[in-house]
């Protein structure tokens, strides 16, 4: 039989992309029994492609073949006559239509480098500067809420062998994957059980909210029978699997209330596309995704909040290879049936040589701490102070973005 260490045991039953997860709160803004789900697009998105400002008249000459169209073969989803929305999104679209859905453009977290290992770092940690934490910031703000009418029995749930620094902290942790062996019997669990009890007890609570972890997925119909053959988070059809699986999680009477989790393969050196091609393909996933928690979280849509993240823009102009670099400022979505929608909110720098940062990127206008203290404040009920000194620390000059929330 092959050995399991402790280190993958424990990194399982932590989490990789995160379902970070607390109960309900009865101070939540309005009463209401909110979710939360962050989504982080790993490999940096390149705004300028995903939401165009196609009354920019500068737009088209930088982003070149790769800029949408309002009109042609495959034109671009009008927004507000000066955004157009990529056309591989129309879940995202016909939710901007009906309210539920707004785009905050030239955004950026405080990172101002290319690292995507540092820009990750930033975006997931909270922290103004990359290095300095072991935690993040999903993590503490589960950590920062105080216990509601019902204190929930687990603090993370997490998908995947290795849990993301979002997810990393003081709450408590839970781990789930799709299974690649066979399911063990319950008296193999059961015994191990008893084993680790005696002698790692550490090791014991892990395997315990495991097992938990997956009596929750099995009673949603996510056994190991359903979730081997579901395609990965770089995979078009797999993202749209793994929302589901998520909504289902989320949607539970006894499951989570905020989430996050991970898609990886955003990074457009090469071959990108403009209208189709493989950003095209990723955009579509991940509109498959956003399909499914909506549909999986119909009951309590209108109480929740997806928030879609990326941890830096790409460049303005196009490369040799017919693709984008590493730039700055992107774009952020939220969407769900609290969001105050139908708007992207954008204080637009402009394309001009001038205006681009360092001469090269979108010049980030908006500060995407702003954009997430905006929600949960309103979602939740956080104080400033909370948000400020725990979850985004050094960040009491950045004042929430208020109105995202209805």
């Amino acid at each position: 039989m092959p050995s399991l260490s402790r280190r993958r045991l424990l990194g399982t039953a932590g989490a990789l992309f995160a379902w970070a997860y607390m109960p309900r709160f009865a101070f939540a803004a309005g009463g209401r029994d909110a979710r939360f789900a962050c989504i982080v697009l790993r490999g940096a998105l390149d705004g300028l492609a995903a939401v165009a400002p196609v009354g920019d008249p500068d737009y088209p000459g930088l982003h070149g073949d790769l800029a949408l169209l309002p009109d042609g073969p495959v034109p671009a989803l009008p927004l507000d006559g000066f955004f157009a929305l990529h056309p591989a999104m129309p879940t995202f679209a016909r939710l901007y239509g009906a309210k539920q859905a707004v785009v905050v453009h030239a955004v950026a977290t405080p990172y101002r480098e290319r690292s995507h290992f540092d820009g990750q770092d930033v975006l997931e940690s909270g922290e103004p500067r990359p290095g300095r934490a072991e935690s993040g910031w999903l993590n503490r703000l589960a950590a920062s809420l105080p216990p509601g009418e019902a204190v929930a029995r687990r603090g993370c749930l997490g998908v995947g062998a290795m849990a993301p620094l979002i997810a990393r902290g003081p709450a408590p942790a839970m781990g789930w994957a799709p299974a690649t062996l066979p399911r063990a019997g319950e008296d193999l669990a059961g015994r191990l059980l008893d084993l680790y009890a005696a002698r790692d007890p550490l090791l014991a609570r892990a395997l315990a909210q495991g097992l938990e972890t997956d009596r929750l997925a099995s009673s949603q119909g996510m056994g190991a029978e359903v979730m081997r053959a579901r395609g990965g988070p770089d995979n078009p059809q797999g993202m749209r699997q793994i929302a589901e699986g998520a909504a289902r999680l989320i949607a539970a009477a006894d499951g989570p209330r905020i989430a996050a989790l991970a898609f990886e393969g955003w990074d457009t050196h090469a071959r990108e596309g403009g209208a189709t091609g493989r950003l095209a393909q990723l955009l579509g996933g991940l509109d498959g995704a956003i399909a499914a928690l909506e549909e999986g979280l119909r009951p309590c849509w209108k109480d929740t909040v997806v928030m879609i993240v990326t941890e830096f823009g790409r460049t303005a102009r196009i490369n040799g290879t017919a693709g984008t670099d590493h730039g700055t400022g992107t774009v952020a979505f939220l969407v769900g049936g609290a969001v105050n929608g139908g708007r992207v909110v954008a204080d637009w720098p402009g394309l001009k040589p001038a205006a681009l940062y360092e001469g090269r990127d979108l010049r980030p206008t908006a500060d995407l701490r702003a954009v997430a203290k905006g929600v949960l404040a309103d979602l939740f009920g956080v104080s400033a102070a909370t948000l400020a000194e725990r979850v985004f620390p050094e960040s009491a000059a950045v004042a929430p973005m208020r109105g995202l929330v209805a």
